[in-house]
């Protein structure tokens, strides 16, 4: 089985300053999160904008991101979408690029239910032998996948893990009770990543990591060595930064950001708009009251 380690980042998708995508950055961008920390990362996910990439864009981006971290880490292509047929053809193309794994949000949108989610999961877990994620996130596709529904997806043979974004600690618990030890629980929220862990859960799939990914795995490292002390005291002076880069939509303050470190990913595309002043003011203050920027 793949392990995609502990700390995964749904990277951002840079863009050039006419909102076409920087290849050349995003290559960068791979190489820097290895360096800090990353695992793993997460290609034209949410994070990356995928609503608003074509098929073309993200296969492209996959290929320079496999291209970039070479063997130093793990990639997994943001497949997923609202559409059977086309998640199962990005899937195929994504696959024979070379990717080491697969993660499938919950269809947006369409509103499927339960036996619905399972009949889409399994079609794609079907047309792959790459391992996958599937991706529960209820505030952007309108349903929640139950954890009913995700024992059932977890005797599905590539489908080893879930990306949990629900917000409740009671759903984190019931899955992790009806599924296997080898299925893995990864936070889909920077700031529930300790409680995540303290329940059954494997690790997190980050935005913050972006910025803080050496606090953020130094944090998950003290907790796994029975540190609960420094997890928590390292998690706590980490909150802010997590509240910071959630002030307004996902991924406009991660960029804003990444421009204040001093690594520009440029901005965001339709409908999308930039950060405005108040919420560049909180990003500053978090970052430098980590001492990330000056």
């Amino acid at each position: 089985m793949v392990d995609f380690g502990k700390v995964m980042t749904a990277m951002v998708t840079p863009f050039t300053p006419g909102l076409e995508v920087d290849y050349d950055r995003a290559g960068e961008l791979a190489e820097l999160l290895v360096r800090t920390g990353s695992d793993s990362i997460v290609v034209a996910g949410t994070t990356g904008e995928s609503p608003t990439l074509s098929f073309e864009e993200k296969l492209d981006l996959f290929r320079v991101v496999v291209d970039a971290v070479g063997n130093d880490a793990k990639v997994v292509a943001g497949t997923g979408g609202n559409s059977t047929a086309s998640s199962i053809e990005l899937t195929r193309a994504a696959e024979k690029i070379g990717v080491h794994g697969i993660m499938l949000v919950v269809p947006y949108y369409n509103k499927p239910p339960q036996e619905g989610l399972i009949t889409h999961f399994r079609a794609i877990a079907d047309s792959t032998g790459l391992p996958i994620i599937v991706y529960n996130i209820p505030g952007r596709t309108g349903i929640n996948m139950t954890p009913v529904t995700i024992e059932t997806l977890s005797r599905t043979k590539n489908i080893v893990g879930v990306k949990e974004a629900s917000g409740n600690l009671e759903q984190v618990t019931d899955i992790r009770q009806r599924t296997p030890a080898s299925f893995k629980i990864y936070s889909g929220d920077d700031s529930l990543t300790l409680p995540i862990m303290a329940v059954g859960g494997e690790g997190i799939i980050s935005v913050a990591s972006h910025v803080a990914g050496k606090e953020i795995k130094q944090m998950i490292n003290a907790f796994q060595e029975g540190n609960v002390a420094l997890a928590a005291e390292l998690n706590c002076k980490l909150f802010p930064l997590f509240k910071a880069l959630f002030v307004t939509t996902n991924p406009i303050p991660v960029k804003a950001a990444l421009r204040l470190t001093g690594f520009d990913v440029g901005g965001v595309r339709a409908p999308l708009v930039e950060a405005g002043e108040r919420e560049v003011a909180i990003v500053r203050k978090a970052l430098a009251d980590m001492g990330l920027i000056a």
